[in-house]
């Protein structure tokens, strides 16, 4: 059983290219029509290599390969980063499956399906059922930046008791915000400007700082947990400051260029840089079932799922005006 469907690729002149993918459904895959994706800053890093671009995608399953007993046809599913895993190694088999020995994953595997689509065929496995009442719009976001910011605050000893810092405010800080929040942290912003102070409250803040490369925050509290969700360009001697002792740092926005980190001062204070990775398929599932709960949903701007939409949408997060997620959705 073959399916053919569009797909929205990059090009190496930086451009969007519209294709036709066509792919031979397996026992365990799901041909899922799109109808919502969300836009990643990984999608602009990816723009001119030629891969079919998107990786938030929600949409509804409308054919399912031989095996398949795990979703019906007509079901509202989301699809993410990680394309799939094989349930059998260390890291699978401990709860860890983003990091799979044996994954396919956006931007090093399946170069022809993206949710920048018409549809796309995905193991059933990694597909997360979307709660009725939960509108596709919002969910879509989650399946990448709501997936990274969750895996920080649930999967290393987050307690509602802490302080949680947020440095950047854009489609992973502002989630990041309205979650912490929602379990209970005394979230604390910070940000380059006071542009977005009230945004900040109403997403959830307790605190607002305005904190710059190079300056000190007078009669700051330290904090337990810090999510860099900003610039890639961050200046760890600067953030010492901020840290309580065995304090968490989380860099969640990276760039190829190295970065000095000052490991006397963070000895000095058992100050740990907490790597992470999206999320594995039990804690998205989760994610969204609580966001569905406390009825937490992201700030978006909307755009059509079509070349010129997509084009916007890119040029919109460029021009650093996206407010605070861009989705692309069917016509």
């Amino acid at each position: 059983m073959s399916v053919t469907f569009e797909v929205f690729r990059g090009s190496k002149e930086g451009k969007i290219v519209t294709d036709k993918t066509t792919r031979t459904l397996q026992p365990n895959e799901v041909y899922i029509e799109t109808t919502h994706s969300g836009l990643c800053g990984t999608d602009e890093h990816y723009l001119s290599s030629g891969i079919a671009l998107g990786h938030e995608g929600v949409g509804i399953v409308r054919q399912l390969g031989r095996d398949v007993t795990n979703v019906k046809v007509g079901a509202r599913v989301g699809y993410g980063y990680t394309h799939y895993v094989c349930g059998d190694c260390d890291k699978c088999l401990t709860g860890w499956d983003q990091y799979c020995e044996n994954k396919k994953e956006y931007g090093s595997h399946d170069h022809d399906l993206g949710s920048f689509s018409g549809g796309v065929v995905w193991d059933a496995g990694c597909v997360v059922p979307i709660p009725d009442g939960y509108d596709s719009a919002d969910a879509a976001p989650l399946m990448c930046a709501g997936a990274t910011v969750w895996t920080c605050l649930t999967e290393y000893g987050v307690k509602p008791t802490d302080r949680v810092a947020i440095m950047g405010i854009g489609g992973l800080g502002h989630l990041a915000i309205k979650l912490a929040s929602a379990m209970g942290c005394h979230v604390v912003v910070l940000s380059s400007s006071e542009a977005k102070r009230e945004e900040a409250f109403g997403f959830g803040a307790s605190e607002y700082h305005v904190f710059r490369k190079g300056e000190e925050l007078k009669d700051f509290k330290p904090v337990n947990h810090l999510l860099l969700c900003g610039s890639a360009n961050v200046d760890y001697n600067s953030l010492i400051q901020l840290m309580d002792v065995h304090g968490s740092i989380y860099p969640l926005t990276v760039d190829f260029t190295p970065s000095p980190v000052p490991l006397l001062f963070m000895n000095l204070k058992g100050i740990r840089i907490q790597g992470s990775l999206v999320a594995s398929r039990k804690s998205l599932r989760t994610l969204v079932q609580f966001a569905a709960d406390k009825k937490i949903t992201p700030t978006t701007m909307t755009f059509p799922l079509t070349k010129d939409g997509v084009e916007a949408a890119m040029q919109t997060l460029r021009d650093g005006k996206m407010r605070y997620r861009g989705v692309l959705v069917r016509e």
